[in-house]
């Protein structure tokens, strides 16, 4: 078999379980995260939930197909290592900026959800407050 089939099947494998288990991680933890996001509806955190996963899933193996291409042939086992440690380590980058890019986005959410429930006031203008 060929070497850079041999590190393309390997890049494959490391790449989709990767994902995988990213993503498993990240939806077990985040609904946690979610569902404060969301003043506790759970219905709304599961759904955004797994649609979050579902785009995480969408990106980053199409991401990892697109970066499966190879421009040059691989002649020895160090270039499989060299171009397996190239195509994983970006792959993981783009893994983390993905998840950074996410808890970015639901902390402001969550920032701003909490700061209009800070402007409400206790009682409305016109009732008296008891001593």
């Amino acid at each position: 078999m060929d070497r850079t089939v041999i590190a393309y099947v390997i890049y494959l494998l490391v790449s989709i379980a990767l994902t995988v288990w990213v993503a498993r991680t990240l939806s077990r933890n985040g609904r946690i995260f979610l569902s404060d996001v969301l003043r506790g509806n759970e219905k709304l955190a599961d759904a955004v939930n797994h649609l979050l996963v579902v785009g995480f899933y969408l990106v980053n193996l199409g991401f990892v197909a697109l970066y499966l291409s190879d421009d040059g042939t691989i002649d020895d086992t160090r270039g499989i290592f060299e171009a397996l440690s190239t195509k994983v380590g970006v792959v993981l980058l783009v893994l983390g900026i993905m998840h950074l890019g996410n808890v970015y986005v639901l902390n402001r959410i969550r920032r701003r959800g909490a700061m209009e429930r800070e402007q409400v006031p206790p009682v409305a203008p016109q009732d008296w407050v008891g001593a």
